[in-house]
């Protein structure tokens, strides 16, 4: 399968040919669809890991728009990459990476989100979202939920591999996960 990815930098996304969705950079107008992506992949993912009040509190929604909106219009964040998916003008999937905020890593990108609705697994939307963020020529790391084995299956097929490293985040224990600089032997 023949698909080009855009640099998400300073070049132009192309929309992925041969496939009923798009990758494309967002926009402010996006921001309640964003949101929307965003809390219904965590209530989809993270039932049970984390507590139902957290998961359906009503200012869920609004506190994930403002988060977006700052993303998007903050001068903070003008180093991260953010991609969304859309299927027939919906969006689907939201990924957004940046510069470590550990200034002793050893890796020069974090992916910091990568979420794609239930409904569209197996899609390729999260390896496409994966690319358009993330340039296989850089070393990168991420933190998934643990348990969670289909995103950590996921990442180790794109290169990740745990570190040993965890934490809690949001009450949920999370696993570090690593990718060296790939070649082009390495990537799929």
């Amino acid at each position: 399968m023949d698909i080009r990815f855009c640099e998400c930098l300073g070049g132009a996304y192309d929309s992925m040919v041969g496939f009923s969705f798009a990758v494309r950079p967002p926009r402010v107008e996006d921001v309640a669809e964003m949101a929307w992506v965003h809390v219904r992949c965590w209530q989809e993912t993270y039932r049970g890991l984390m507590t139902d009040a957290v998961l359906d509190d009503p200012g869920f929604s609004a506190a994930r728009e403002r988060f977006w909106t700052a993303a998007l219009t903050d001068k903070r964040y003008r180093e991260n990459r953010m991609a969304v998916a859309e299927r027939d003008g919906q969006l689907i999937g939201v990924a957004m990476s940046g510069p470590p905020l550990d200034v002793a890593a050893q890796w020069a990108r974090q992916l910091y989100l990568l979420y794609v609705v239930a409904a569209e697994h197996g899609t390729d939307a999260g390896r496409a979202l994966l690319q358009a963020v993330m340039d296989p020529a850089e070393s990168a790391a991420l933190w998934v939920a643990d348990p969670n084995p289909r995103a950590q299956t996921f990442y180790r097929k794109h290169g990740f591999i745990a570190d040993g490293t965890t934490q809690v985040e949001d009450g949920v224990r999370e696993i570090r996960m690593v990718r060296a600089v790939q070649t082009p032997t390495t990537v799929r």
